[in-house]
């Protein structure tokens, strides 16, 4: 390409291969009104970032289509009054920044970009917006300072990464009751318009965590004082008693709830059982975090799917068991009663291993681990352990190992090492008793138990195979175990309210 007569920054962006281009300022807008808009600019097909802010564009050109690698377009503080339909060929925009212009209209494919996360279009003359139904990953939208009297077209189910709006300073009259459908809102900024009533259906939208109500002339005086005193959650917490509903709030509900996924948290009861840790645990490995859940129904090949999760979390957010430990047992063949973490010297501890028939002690499974780890890499010629024999070295010299015992005070766990046969899993298991050890933390046990949870319900571990068949979302039960020390005083409890409070909302966390 010929660039003889083009801008010098472009002829530079195009000498050094530049991926980001800024151009700001008087200059440019010299260059604009003297010489028109250089469109060389879109044969710089390479470029992913490209910003022209604070000039005397007025429009941007339908050759912007050219620039198919653009991952962020900002273009505020310009004199801007057309976008061209030609912007949905920019397949990989993320960031879109349109604000403090003068667009009046916006062009239908604007609502076709499927990457796109940001849109800002505060500070123009807008006063309708195309349906973005088509910007499935829009997170934030920002129609501040405009001329809208209607809410925008974004209360889509399918908009399910959707967490911030912000709408302030326009003239709306009304917030719709479809506002529950957006599964993942958390912002809500509507302050400074003219809405009157606000409807009950904002307290559907859970995780809403800021509400601006300010500068409305909302008829509820004692909701008014509200707005203008108190935070989001006494606003909400109103809002959800004495706001009016419609009839059709019911089925938008429903419709949500056919597409999340279901995690539901049940609380402790009479039967459930307690882990209470002894001090001699205290300077081993002390965390621990334990949940029973429920209703599995596993086939064969998830079965094996669900083994190699639990080595996937190993190696990922347990650091190759370096921070945490995950161990999963059959809960029907634990005996019934409470639970307790314990270490205990290495003659003492008595275990049959996972898939041994034996039983052995502590300092004896170490031995016979170590000598086949030996064995096996001779044999193999390498220079490190593999499978279960190269987590011993977290174990070497310690002198108390940690495990878990059930009522009969048999060890039904050894980690950081390996479960006990008694209770291990299989295709058959229905309800699952896990535990997360780790030396670290209590929160390191809750973010892999969190983590655990999470993979399970998303990729439908133990669902029948006939109903993955008729549904992409799944559904999870789950049952709250308390940590005491030996006095009974708490030390943790999961999942509580802290716990499961997961990014996207693809998942519904059901609490008793």
């Amino acid at each position: 390409m010929t660039l003889d007569n083009s801008w010098n920054v472009i002829k530079s962006a195009a000498a050094e291969n530049k991926h980001e281009l800024v151009l700001s300022g008087q200059a440019i807008s010299d260059l604009i009104e003297k010489r028109g808009f250089d469109k060389s600019l879109f044969n710089l097909q390479h470029l992913n970032y490209l910003s022209i802010t604070q000039t005397c564009l007025q429009e941007v050109p339908a050759e912007i289509e050219k620039l198919q690698n653009l991952t962020t377009l900002v273009l505020h503080s310009n004199q801007i009054t057309k976008i061209p339909s030609t912007i949905e060929k920019l397949e990989k925009l993320k960031v879109l920044d349109c604000s403090r212009n003068k667009l009046t209209s916006l062009p239908d494919e604007i609502g076709r970009l499927p990457q796109l996360t940001t849109m800002n279009l505060s500070s123009n003359l807008l006063n309708s917006l195309p349906t973005l139904i088509g910007n499935i990953k829009l997170s934030v939208l920002n129609l501040s300072n405009n001329k809208f009297e209607n809410f925008p077209d974004v209360c889509y189910a399918e908009l399910l990464h959707l967490s911030e709006i912000y709408v302030n300073g326009n003239e709306m009259k009304e917030i719709p009751v479809t506002i529950n459908r957006l599964p993942s809102l958390k912002i809500l900024n509507v302050a400074d318009n003219s809405i009157s009533v606000v409807p009950g259906e904002i307290a559907d939208c859970n995780k809403v965590k800021e509400l601006d109500l300010k500068g409305n002339n909302l008829t509820d005086k004692r909701l008014s004082k509200l707005v203008d005193q108190c935070r989001t959650k006494q606003i909400i917490e109103y809002v959800k008693l004495h706001c009016p509903r419609t009839s059709e709030s019911e089925s938008i509900a429903k419709e949500i709830e056919s597409l999340t996924h279901k995690l539901k948290v049940l609380k402790m009861t009479n039967s459930t059982p307690v882990v209470k840790i002894t001090k001699h645990i205290k300077s081993i490995r002390p965390y621990i975090a334990v949940c029973i859940v429920k209703h599995m129904k596993f086939t064969d090949d998830s079965f094996k799917k669900f083994i190699q999760l639990q080595t996937k979390l190993h190696d990922g957010i347990c650091e190759k068991r370096n921070v945490a430990t995950i161990a999963t047992h059959d809960f029907k063949l634990i005996k019934p009663g409470d639970l307790t973490y314990t270490a205990k010297p290495p003659t003492e501890l008595e275990i049959r291993p996972l898939m041994r028939s034996n039983i052995y002690t502590g300092a004896a499974l170490f031995q016979q681990l170590q000598t086949e780890a030996d064995n096996l890499r001779k044999e193999k010629k390498r220079n490190v352990y593999s499978g279960i024999h190269k987590y011993l070295y977290l174990l070497e010299g310690k002198p108390l190992f940690p495990c878990l015992l059930d009522a009969s005070e048999q060890v039904i766990s050894f980690p950081p090492i390996t479960n006990s046969d008694v209770t291990k899993m299989s295709v058959n298991t229905e309800t699952i008793l896990v535990e997360v050890t780790s030396a670290t933390s209590y929160q390191v046990c809750r973010n892999v138990l969190d983590q655990f949870l999470k993979e399970l319900v998303t990729l439908g571990f133990g669902c029948p195979s006939e109903e993955e068949n008729t549904t992409n979302y799944h559904n999870l039960v789950v049952e709250q175990i308390k940590v005491v020390d030996m006095e009974g005083n708490m030390k943790l409890l999961y999942p509580s309210r802290a716990d499961l409070n997961f990014e996207g909302n693809l998942i519904n966390v059901l609490r008793e």
